[in-house]
């Protein structure tokens, strides 16, 4: 049995705490100017901005902000943010869809980040209010896009209810071994667990599980490594009361 320790690879548990940090409900918005929070949010991102981003948080969260911010860049340093609205002007739940893309040499290797989630918030007294992180998926890969991989995580499952996990090769394996692992953790922690690295039977990783009884955000995040390359990934699952 192999131990994979995500804290030497390129930082998962990481990605998702900057994430929910930068689009917390603590950003503020001024409707009244017309800001576009959508244009500042990704500009700053972007530009590598860190003067905007300390005027669009609240002084309480600039440091810690800024901290790791200055961490994920140091991982990909030339990283993309594209950040698109998919509610209308008016609506009352407010819906971005945001995209990151980054690459970095690591050990000889080349590594491709991609994450993709969703983000619901409303507004009340000029301030992002109630912000959640949906559907989130995020793979860094060396494999140039080799390796034909489908996930196929719900993105809700009702509280208490069996739900499968399955990560799947869609490829003929012949003689070729793979071997890969995972596990879950909770929203808003850093992954510090080790990834038990086995070799896979079948073609990916299918797991049974069941949701918890009561809502809450669940965080799988895990690696599959083939003689192309390694693939790892982290997706959240929302557990809601009704569908």
């Amino acid at each position: 049995m192999k131990m994979f320790n995500l804290k030497f690879f390129p930082k998962l548990g990481l990605f998702i705490y900057i994430f929910i940090y930068l689009i917390s409900p603590k950003l503020a918005i001024t409707q009244n100017t017309n800001v576009d929070i959508r244009r500042n949010l990704e500009n700053a991102l972007n530009t590598r901005n860190l003067k905007l981003i300390k005027n669009i948080f609240k002084e309480d969260e600039n440091f810690k902000i800024q901290e790791q911010f200055k961490e994920i860049i140091k991982d990909f340093p030339n990283s993309t943010w594209q950040i698109k609205r998919l509610s209308v002007e008016n609506s009352k739940e407010k819906i971005f869809n945001i995209k990151v893309n980054g690459n970095k040499i690591f050990n000889g290797d080349k590594y491709f980040l991609e994450s993709n989630f969703k983000y619901l918030f409303s507004i009340q007294n000029d301030k992002i209010k109630n912000g959640k992180i949906k559907n989130l998926l995020t793979t860094i890969r060396n494999d140039q896009n080799k390796i034909d991989i489908i996930f196929r995580i719900p993105e809700k499952v009702l509280t208490g209810t069996k739900y499968d996990i399955d990560i799947i090769l869609n490829e003929p394996l012949g003689d070729v071994i793979i071997a890969g692992g995972i596990i879950s953790h909770l929203e808003d922690s850093h992954l510090k667990q080790e990834i038990n690295i086995e070799p896979l039977a079948s073609g990916g990783i299918f797991k049974t599980t069941r949701a918890s009884s009561k809502p809450a955000r669940q965080i799988w995040s895990g690696v599959i490594s083939h003689p192309k390359g390694t693939i790892s990934f982290t997706k959240s699952v929302e557990i809601v009361e009704k569908i």
